[in-house]
């Protein structure tokens, strides 16, 4: 696959979606482009799902953002 992306896995499925695969990509831009241009063709939708790593989990805990909710 182009742009440093390669695929992990590739399934085929009984159901509301046909087809699922699982790709690893250099970044989320990377994954932006590489979607814009199977569905330009008009002949497939695409539902990307983003998957985290136990390490991105990690440094995600150790940080601690300001939320504030709506209407306070």
């Amino acid at each position: 696959m182009s742009m440093g992306a390669t695929i992990e896995a590739f399934y085929y499925a009984f159901g509301k979606t046909d087809l699922f695969i699982i790709g690893d990509f250099p970044d989320n831009v990377t994954v932006t482009a590489t979607v814009l241009n199977v569905v330009s063709t008009g002949t497939v939708t695409v539902k990307t799902t983003v998957l985290l790593t136990a390490e991105e989990v990690d440094e995600a805990v150790k940080k601690t953002p300001i939320y504030t909710p709506p209407g306070k």
